[in-house]
């Protein structure tokens, strides 16, 4: 069964996808969309074109662990894909993932540009890897 984990935002919302076997991980895309219509419509044409079994939204929340305005916003997102896609959607907790990505990327010598294009995906595969992890 493959997942899909989702690293929502205002701007740029990451993608990462999993095999079937539900060992690896990738980046899929970085959807650049502010209307979350049309930011649904097209996380739900990917979930039928790979064949996505369950979906996985970061959850930012506050470092002490505390639920923040941005948590009540990913969860209104969760519920309102979960509604159009017809598929289950769990919670990951997705704190300092974005700063790991970073990282990351600053090891691989990926700035300016590419980082921004990057990043959010690569957050999305830290959230699913962490979903995985949790979930075997």
């Amino acid at each position: 069964m493959r997942i899909m984990a989702i690293d929502y935002g205002d701007v740029r919302t990451g993608v990462a996808i999993c095999d079937k076997m539900q060992l690896l991980a990738s980046p899929y895309c970085v959807i650049t969309e502010r209307n979350k219509i049309k930011l649904i419509e097209r996380i739900c044409a990917i979930i039928k074109d790979e064949d996505v079994a369950g979906i996985v939204v970061g959850l930012p929340r506050n470092m002490d662990g505390s639920y923040g305005f941005r948590c009540r916003e990913c969860r209104s997102f969760g519920s309102e894909l979960q509604e159009a896609a017809g598929l289950p959607v769990c919670f990951q907790d997705e704190r300092l993932t974005t700063v790991i990505a970073n990282d990351m990327l600053t090891r691989g010598n990926v700035s300016g540009k590419k980082r921004k294009q990057n990043v959010d995906a690569l957050s999305a595969v830290l959230i699913l890897e962490s979903y995985l992890k949790m979930n075997k």
